[in-house]
């Protein structure tokens, strides 16, 4: 306990450290323009003094080694409590004798594994089909399919002259 005590205070400490240097350093930065300058250089010069102040304290805040520890329990944590969730949802689906998410998964790759073989069989059905139309047509000769496509357009031509009357009455 006294060691988890001691740690925290360590990284108080790192922290405040890092917090002062960058304030002191803004400050540096604000101060170090000239009497002569014209205000508004002095203003972009204070400001761009801030700007790189906070940049280098922020550098030094994110890569030292309290908050990258830090960062580590963080995710750490997550990750436990991810498990954590998953396995009590887990407990409960199956205390309520409702499916899994492995078995709604598992249950999904099958479908679609059986609808991918029954898509691919149909291809071959309907290629089958096609051969076995050429062959009919090739054996009856061209004389019925001529007869069958100047009958499809005859009747199409009347379709059409039905429809130009409906329009003209």
């Amino acid at each position: 306990m006294n060691e988890d005590f001691e740690k925290t205070a360590e990284q108080a400490a790192a922290f405040q450290k890092i917090w002062v240097d960058s304030a002191s350093k803004m400050m540096q930065a604000a101060f170090t323009a000239g009497p002569n300058s014209a205000p508004p250089e002095v203003l972009k010069q204070i400001r761009s003094g801030i700007f790189q102040a906070l940049a280098e304290s922020w550098e030094e805040f994110m890569r030292s080694p309290q908050f990258l520890e830090g960062m580590k329990q963080w995710m750490e944590g997550a990750i436990n409590f991810r498990k954590l969730t998953n396995d009590f949802m887990s407990k409960v689906r199956n205390e309520m004798q409702a499916p899994s998410r492995d078995d709604v998964d598992s249950l999904m790759l099958n479908i679609r594994h059986i609808e991918k073989r029954l898509l691919d069989r149909l291809d071959e059905l309907s290629t089958q089909v096609n051969q076995l139309n050429q062959q009919v047509h090739a054996k009856t000769g061209s004389a019925r399919s001529d007869q069958r496509r100047s009958s499809r357009t005859s009747a199409t031509q009347n379709r059409k002259r039905v429809a130009r009357t409906q329009k003209a009455g």
